[in-house]
């Protein structure tokens, strides 16, 4: 059971990477230290780029209100995830387990792919927020028809494994908008 579970998020992962990797941003600008259609940071001091073909920021309506859903994965197999529920444009979203009716979330992960034997491939979670304090926030400095840009940062924790913290600063983003 606990090898079908592993094969579970590497699959769902990669289709992610697979579904969010059809566009191409045409905006040479700049916001925060992400070039045009990437999302960077440090993870725990190490730098992070995202790939363009495999970023991008969709602003779903949902019903009552929008979300901010921002995917982010580079070609070492590890990626972001961060969803701003109640998405209403230009601003700063906290990050935070203590409004149990609107939880911000987001998570890095690592996957590493065994090529010889894809089900021994494993992936870790890191998962914000993890208890009911304030762990982080994203500010959206700028959104146009086409891009949306800003920065972010947060704590996460590998709750499934060692329970680990991952420490995530400096992060930005200059990505190709969606819209569903």
């Amino acid at each position: 059971m606990k090898t079908f579970k592993k094969i579970m998020v590497l699959t769902m992962t990669l289709s992610l990477v697979l579904f969010s990797s059809c566009s191409k941003s045409d905006d040479a600008g700049g916001n925060g230290s992400a070039s045009s259609g990437t999302l960077t940071a440090k993870v725990d001091g190490t730098s992070y780029q995202s790939m363009e073909i495999s970023s991008s920021a969709t602003v779903a309506n949902t019903g009552p209100g929008e979300n901010l859903i921002i995917i982010a994965s580079n070609s070492d197999g590890n990626a972001f995830a961060i969803t701003i529920f109640g998405y209403t444009g230009t601003g700063t979203y906290e990050i935070t387990g203590a409004n149990i009716a609107v939880t911000n979330a987001a998570s890095y992960s690592e996957t590493n792919v065994n090529l010889s034997n894809p089900t021994a491939s494993t992936t870790e979670i890191w998962q914000a927020p993890y208890d009911a304090t304030k762990i982080g926030s994203l500010s959206v400095s700028e959104e146009t028809g086409s891009t949306i840009k800003g920065t972010f940062n947060f704590k996460c924790k590998n709750v499934l494994g060692d329970s680990s913290i991952k420490n995530i600063t400096d992060g930005a983003f200059n990505l190709t908008k969606k819209t569903s």
